[in-house]
């Protein structure tokens, strides 16, 4: 039943839509499918918005159609499809007034899906922080079942699409085990990634506490009152009161301004304000980390 409505209509040409570089796999084809045949990949970490950006999609869709066909495999079980890549371009048409989109039905593994869908969305530029590492992860654990050995080799394919270190990838994954609401924060730019990775060592009731607190004291933890509560909640010693005891202390605070010009100098031109805050605070880490050893 499900192959009779992929047969429906099938492309004359993939070139035409993609050029000679970029083909199909051996006996696919593009066809077109119903919307309501189409449903969202299970655990999708990426947001689906109507925003901005959306309707200049849908603009395109209505002008020229869907150019780049989503991919999608069969759920036998539901009897749809599962898209893989092309969430958006499916909201697109939905907007656009369209009930049928053009798509790539491939046969797929569990972890072959993941491995498409994370590296297909992993490089766009307004990419959330809780959208990152949910992805990383999905892909780290997909890897890992594919027999995959050694995490830190891992990890370097895990973030190879989007052009992230081992190191950063592991960072984004930690933020996997932040309560929701501190990986809002992250997600708002209200807590940078460094800090945000080191509260995720914190136990859920642990970081319950840090939300009170920042909640009834409006205050936002700093990368150095983060290492605190870390480390006291590894040596076992963390509770509430030294939860706001430590971010409600009053820190004598340094002013240091770098011009902006300066610091671009040693990055690519590409790269954006959060990029260059992550390598410049890894740095700092491994700066500090030997002179803890030196001393």
């Amino acid at each position: 039943m499900s192959n009779r409505s992929a047969d429906k209509i099938v492309f004359t040409s993939y070139d035409d839509l993609f050029g000679e570089n970029q083909k199909a796999e051996a006996g696919e084809s593009v066809v077109s499918l119903p919307l309501s045949r189409l449903h969202s990949f299970k655990n999708h970490p990426f947001h689906v918005i109507d925003d901005e950006k959306m309707q200049e999609t849908v603009k395109s869709v209505r002008q020229y159609g869907v150019l780049v066909p989503a991919i999608v495999r069969e759920d036998e079980v539901r009897g749809d499809y599962e898209i893989i890549a092309g969430h958006r371009r499916k909201r697109a048409c939905e907007l656009a007034g369209h009930t049928e989109m053009p798509v790539i039905v491939r046969k797929v593994t569990d972890d072959e899906s993941v491995i498409i869908m994370v590296d297909s969305n992993i490089q766009r530029e307004d990419i959330l922080p809780s959208e990152k590492a949910w992805a990383y992860r999905m892909k780290m654990e997909a890897l890992s079942h594919q027999g995959v050995r050694g995490e830190e080799y891992t990890a370097d394919l895990v973030g190879e699409a989007a052009g992230d270190c081992a190191r950063t990838v592991q960072r984004y994954i930690r933020l996997t085990y932040l309560k929701p609401e501190l990986l809002d924060y992250a997600d708002q730019g209200k807590i940078i990634l460094a800090v945000a990775e080191k509260l995720s060592f914190l136990n859920e009731e642990e970081q319950s506490w840090v939300l009170q607190t920042i909640s009834e004291n409006v205050t936002i933890p700093s990368k150095s009152q983060a290492e605190e509560l870390k480390e006291e909640s590894r040596k076992g010693k963390l509770t509430e009161k030294r939860v706001v005891d430590i971010l409600n202390r009053e820190v004598k605070k340094v002013s240091i301004t770098i011009s902006s010009k300066k610091i671009k100098d040693y990055f690519p031109q590409d790269y954006t304000k959060k990029q260059i805050e992550e390598v410049i605070f890894e740095l700092l880490d491994s700066w500090k980390e030997k002179m803890n050893q030196a001393g």
